[in-house]
């Protein structure tokens, strides 16, 4: 195969390389972009690839005309719309793709190269990982290595001497991209990524159906980074709380009615005591605007600017906008605390009602438990106290896979089935609560965490998250009851997950090394987390303080500016001087002809400092022949040129020979080396 690819003509060679770099670059958004836009970018590729192999004519421009009409049609179907990220996107690999289909020149080719460029920084209007950074780094390598490849028309070169070339040169663009990063002014709403309306994540909803946080418990990805500033509080204080659910229809559980509850003054009054935890949150989009903070921040957390927090009266703390990139803020909670109202309010009413119609058997027993004699004046503990215990005894368990729930999933759980995840659990708990007149709702977020030992930070995954319930009792306002830890003591205090079944390769893995999955995922997670905490939350605040630390008092935008133009034109300056002394310390015609000997002898031809170029050219002929217009005599003709520019006597108009060495040197990169 490799051989077949090696007798390729050039122009079939360079262009199915060309083609496997676009199919690189669009691979990472294949998820986000429409079927239909994946499957014709693939086949149009496909497609291509084969006329170049099989020297096909390409398609005329009716057919391609046809195909843009069609597909700007289908991109108005998909998206309502020809503008926005989404739609953008969508035709943005449409035109890439389809120009493929007319690359015919090398005006074309760089059409597509830099076609390729903007696809390339497509990517990261959907993630900003340091994968995708490392793949469209490779991707960024490729197109490189064919736009020098497209500056060496003559002959066959290999694609490895471009690939070279390009490695270098981004090896000296480095510094220049690191002082940019560094001392750009990000100043929104320039810097930024654009989104359109924001879609649904992975991740915690509004609303909860029992059985959908079970379906989080096999999604490992992160939710959450705590850094904790000195010991972390204990494992079972560590509730991060997000929405609250009052409002019960049968099947679904959804937030409270909060203009009802703070018109009958069910507010938060929030009372905290004791010592505060301080730490610090890196939370991944989510497109939501909550604010996940352990339970409970008296405080609004120190968010970047333009954002603001506001704590509800269910204690849920919410941004002024969705989360939709990485965002890094500073909060402080007590574990111990109090919070609701203290004597009872019209507005805890809501937190009673039932639809009628479900779950007769647990409505019923909570009238047994209610008219047992000594439960009949009971307050809300000693009742939360006596199911507690029936969980406790009763034979539940706590599983991923409980089966599916009908229409009465409270009585189900209470008498037929007696296993689920934790917000049957709960939600069987709230209900058989509320049939006995004791306010309660269900509280949604995440629980527990695993930490990291190679950066020191805990890591809340999906798979942490969580549904517990809160009663109300009179003196003490709402009162946190996590019905799955009497259930599953391991899952709160421990930490301990329900794993999903591993496959072939993990299992093999883990009976290698019990330990080596384990200790490669917190590596690649810690990798990433720095990822986080130094490029993508390098902020303007972190480019000020950068700022201070070199001595600025009070640093500013302009400053930053300045800064920045004042470094490029050093920089600029610099290499001005090194290369005018540079070449005032070498001889140019030498060293041109240092690098064709250099050429040569990789070739097997190799030379002394005494040989000269017209011996040099000898050696090629005689090795390669001396066939008029071939690449041999092309390269011979050069070097007697050279030599011609050198020990020729001068003609009349003085002054002349510098603009033929700098001719030699230009022709030198488009000669055809003998591999």
């Amino acid at each position: 195969m490799l051989s077949r690819l090696q007798s390729l003509p050039r122009d079939a060679r360079d262009t199915l390389f060309l083609l496997a770099v676009i199919a690189w670059v669009l691979l990472p958004q294949v998820n986000e972009l429409p079927l239909w836009c994946s499957a014709l970018a693939g086949a149009v590729l496909l497609w291509r690839g084969w006329l170049a192999v099989k020297a096909r004519p390409l398609p005329g421009k009716r057919w391609l005309l046809l195909l843009m009409v069609l597909t700007l049609a289908a991109t108005w179907l998909t998206h309502r719309t020809l503008l926005g990220r989404d739609a953008g996107v969508t035709l943005l690999v449409v035109l890439l793709t389809l120009k493929t289909l007319e690359l015919r020149a090398r005006r074309d080719a760089f059409v597509v190269f830099f076609l390729g460029f903007f696809c390339m920084l497509s990517n990261f209007f959907y993630s900003q990982s340091l994968l995708t950074a490392l793949s469209m780094l490779l991707g960024l390598l490729g197109l490189l290595t064919m736009l020098v490849n497209a500056h060496m028309p003559v002959g066959r070169p290999p694609l490895s001497q471009a690939a070279k070339t390009a490695g270098w040169m981004a090896l000296l663009g480095t510094p220049i991209m690191l002082v940019l990063f560094l001392l750009f002014p990000r100043l929104a709403p320039l810097w930024g990524v654009p989104s359109d309306t924001p879609a649904g994540r992975s991740g915690l909803s509004s609303s909860m159906q029992v059985g959908t946080i079970a379906s989080l418990a096999l999604d490992e990805s992160v939710a959450l980074r705590i850094k904790f500033d000195g010991a972390p509080p204990r494992k079972q204080d560590m509730y991060f709380r997000g929405p609250v659910l009052a409002s019960f229809d049968g099947r679904e559980w959804r937030p409270s009615r909060l203009n009802t509850s703070a018109r009958y003054g069910v507010t938060a009054d929030l009372a905290v005591t004791g010592t505060p935890v301080s730490y610090e949150v890196t939370m991944e989009p989510t497109n939501r605007p909550w604010l996940f903070v352990m339970e409970a921040a008296a405080q609004s957390p120190a968010l970047p600017s333009g954002f603001q927090g506001v704590m509800q009266p269910d204690l849920q703390w919410l941004a002024n906008r969705p989360i939709n990139d990485l965002l890094r803020y500073k909060a402080q909670s007590y574990p111990s605390f109090q919070h609701g109202p203290l004597q009872s309010a019209p507005g805890l009413q809501e937190f009673i009602d039932l639809p009628s119609g479900f779950n007769p058997r647990t409505k019923a027993l909570a009238n047994e438990i209610r008219n047992t004699p000594r439960l009949a004046r009971a307050g809300t503990a000693a009742l939360v106290e006596e199911v507690m215990n029936r969980l406790r005894t009763g034979g539940y368990s706590y599983t991923l896979e409980p089966g599916v729930y009908g229409q009465h999933s409270a009585d189900e759980f209470w008498f037929d089935r007696k296993q689920g995840f934790c917000e049957h659990i709960a939600s069987a708990f709230v209900i058989l609560m509320r049939a006995m007149d004791v306010p309660a709702r269900i509280v949604t977020g995440y629980q527990g965490g695993e930490f990291n030992t190679v950066d020191g930070f805990w890591v809340v995954r999906q798979s942490s998250a969580h549904a517990w319930a809160e009663v109300w009792e009179a003196g003490r306002g709402w009162v946190r009851v996590d019905p799955t830890s009497v259930v599953a003591p391991g899952r709160i205090g421990a930490f301990e997950r329900l794993e999903a079944p591993q496959g072939a390769v993990a299992r093999a893995l883990r009976t290698f090394s019990p330990t080596l999955m384990t200790q490669l995922r917190l590596f690649w997670e810690a990798t990433n987390n720095s990822w986080n905490q130094w490029v993508l939350n390098y902020t303007q605040g972190r480019q000020l303080n950068l700022l201070k630390n070199i001595g600025f008092e009070s640093p500013s935008w302009e400053d930053l500016s300045y800064m920045l133009i004042a470094i490029l034109v050093a920089a600029a300056l610099l290499g001005a001087a090194w290369s005018w002394w540079d070449r005032s310390q070498h001889d140019p015609w030498v060293r041109l002809l240092m690098r064709a000997r250099h050429r040569l002898d990789k070739a097997g031809i190799p030379s002394t400092p005494a040989t000269s170029p017209r011996q040099l050219a000898q050696e090629v002929l005689a090795r390669y022949g001396q066939q008029p217009g071939s690449a041999a005599q092309a390269l011979a003709d050069w070097l007697l040129r050279l030599e011609q520019q050198r020990y020729a006597a001068a003609p009349a108009g003085a002054g002349k020979a510098a603009p033929q060495l700098h001719a030699l040197r230009e022709e030198f990169s488009r000669l055809s080396w003998p591999a």
